[in-house]
């Protein structure tokens, strides 16, 4: 069995946020399988069952808080006996602008306590990750920056770059890892010019 846990806050205060950008890709997830969303308390999470390519597939989105997200992904990781190599999470990084994409097999949380709750509580750092940058703002520390809503010039930005990583995410489970690096690592939103 596979997951993909998308990170963020539960609660409508939390939509449109950098923050929630990883529920966003795991929602579009759930719509493009045909998956629908319970909550189980017990795991302190809402979770989309489906396959992809007859493997049974679960998407998460914690509904611990981010900074308690592994308090959710790995006791529901345990139930289902699933292994390291199996969890692939979805997750915004400051450090990339927005508009832009890295996937990696392995490595450190980067500063992002959502990523540091799952290392801590998994005992390693080995799990896939899909990043989707959002950026930094100069004026507001990064805090109020992950936590406040998209500005609507940016929208576009936001739902490709949101698009792109579910077509990453399904591209890792239906051919592998490397293939998903190989496709999308350096992807980088570019607008659309009208013709003149």
């Amino acid at each position: 069995m596979k997951v993909v846990a998308g990170l963020g806050n539960p609660g409508k205060k939390y939509d449109n946020t950098p923050h929630n950008i990883g529920f966003d890709v795991v929602n579009l997830l759930a719509e493009w399988l045909d998956a629908d969303w319970k909550n189980h308390p017990r795991f302190q999470a809402d979770v989309a069952r489906s396959s992809c390519k007859g493997v049974p597939l679960l998407l998460v989105k914690p509904g611990t808080f981010m900074n308690l997200s592994g308090n959710a992904v790995v006791p529901l990781m345990r139930y289902f006996r699933c292994q390291n190599e199996d969890l692939t999470v979805v997750v915004d990084d400051a450090d990339l602008p927005l508009g832009r994409i890295r996937i990696r097999a392995k490595g450190g949380a980067g500063g992002h306590n959502g990523l540091a709750s799952i290392i801590e509580h998994l005992g390693t750092d080995e799990f896939a990750r899909v990043r989707l940058g959002v950026g930094r703002t100069t004026g507001d520390g990064l805090v109020e920056h992950v936590l406040s809503r998209f500005a609507d010039d940016l929208k576009s930005v936001v739902s490709r770059s949101v698009n792109t990583a579910a077509e990453a995410v399904l591209c890792l489970l239906e051919k592998d890892l490397t293939e998903s690096m190989n496709r999308y690592n350096g992807w980088q939103f570019e607008a659309e010019v009208e013709p003149e």
